[in-house]
């Protein structure tokens, strides 16, 4: 695994770049997709937002009130979930054409190895490690245009593209090359494009970490690499490690397709803050039909349910259960769901604002 050459690509604004693809008229203008703004006096939130919809700080996960307060001239609509799906699956079957060694990690972003590339090269004794290396990269950097030009012909899309010596590395590449670009990163650039970077751009840091870097002066990528191996697992335990390696640019992660791991997930706002247990579980029934349907339409199974529970102050928290093995028994994820929500209730007494259901499904 010492030259690899991974491929990380995201497909830009996926779900409002569908949207404005389906209807033309919407073109150039901000399109946010959640739940409904109901003139600013909407409870759910921004699932995503158009590059357009970005320039007014509108982001993901955002409070749709507060999105049609920066944006009220937006096209704001709903979530159309069966329109995405079909999308990405016409999507992920190019990529796939790409390399055999491919994994799917969400509906609009895939990795690809094409370390082949690599190996094929460097038996050629007339390339020195270095030569074949860069024409390995220039290779990886022609097939990454030719995707993006086959996407784009065939369903009227863009993507980002990010190529480095490991996953991390690509994703980063990727998100740097947002919207409509490539990027590549060679291992020699590696540690000079980290070095810059806001901590919290690395995959893995969340904003609670990210705070707790930044309590002891740490913001930069640079910065965090200062920190020994011993600190950083002081601080966080055994995930410390990983940060540790990933601020150096170190990835072993295989791209793998053995088992794609996704999650399939509904929620609802209730239109009042509410604790009747006849309203909650009449919605609650409805989501667990809504994630069913989509798990059996797609012959998946699923083994961790989550329920999640926002109260009226937005304190939010989620209760998980995992099987002893897959399932696809709608009894049992009724069953299961429900056991986890009705401790939600019987534990806090605070007006519920949101509930939601989520299960990971695994592709037999």
């Amino acid at each position: 695994m010492k030259h690899r050459i991974i491929l990380h690509i995201d497909m830009d604004a996926f779900f409002p770049s569908i949207e404005e693809r389906e209807n033309p008229h919407f073109q150039g203008k901000p399109i946010i997709v959640g739940a409904d703004p109901k003139e600013g006096k909407g409870r759910g939130v921004v699932s995503s937002a158009s590059y357009e919809a970005r320039k007014y700080g509108i982001k993901s996960g955002m409070p749709i009130s507060k999105a049609w307060k920066l944006c009220p001239q937006g096209i704001f609509l709903p979530v159309n979930m069966e329109l995405y799906q079909k999308v990405s699956n016409e999507i992920m079957e190019i990529i796939k054409q790409y390399s055999p060694k491919y994994e799917i990690v969400s509906l609009d972003e895939a990795y690809l190895d094409l370390t082949e590339y690599s190996k094929i090269l460097l038996n050629i004794k007339m390339f020195s490690e270095k030569t074949g290396l860069e024409i390995s990269y220039k290779k990886a950097e022609e097939l990454a245009k030719k995707l993006k030009d086959e996407i784009f012909k065939k369903e009227k899309l863009t993507s980002s593209i990010g190529i480095g010596p490991n996953k991390t590395i690509a994703k980063l590449a990727s998100e740097k090359a947002k919207p409509n670009g490539l990027k590549i990163v060679k291992p020699e650039e590696v540690e000079n494009f980290l070095a810059p970077l806001a901590v919290n751009e690395l995959p893995g840091i969340g904003p609670k970490t990210t705070e707790k870097l930044k309590a002891i002066g740490i913001n930069t990528i640079s910065e965090l690499k200062s920190l020994s191996k011993e600190k950083l697992v002081e601080m966080f335990g055994k995930v410390g490690e990983i940060f540790w390696q990933k601020a150096r640019g170190i990835d072993q992660e295989p791209v793998s397709q053995k088992e794609i791991i996704k999650s399939v997930g509904r929620q609802i706002t209730f239109e009042k803050d509410t604790r009747d247990p006849k309203l909650i579980f009449e919605k609650f029934d409805q989501l667990i039909m809504e994630v069913y349907r989509e798990i059996e339409s797609q012959n998946f199974s699923f083994k961790t349910i989550t329920v999640i529970c926002r109260y009226l102050d937005f304190e939010t928290h989620t209760k998980s259960k995992t099987l002893d093995k897959p399932s696809k028994d709608f009894s049992i994820l009724k069953r299961e769901a429900k056991k986890l929500l009705l401790k939600f209730i019987m534990e806090n007494f605070k007006l519920i604002r949101l509930i939601g259901l989520r299960v990971k499904k695994l592709k037999l």
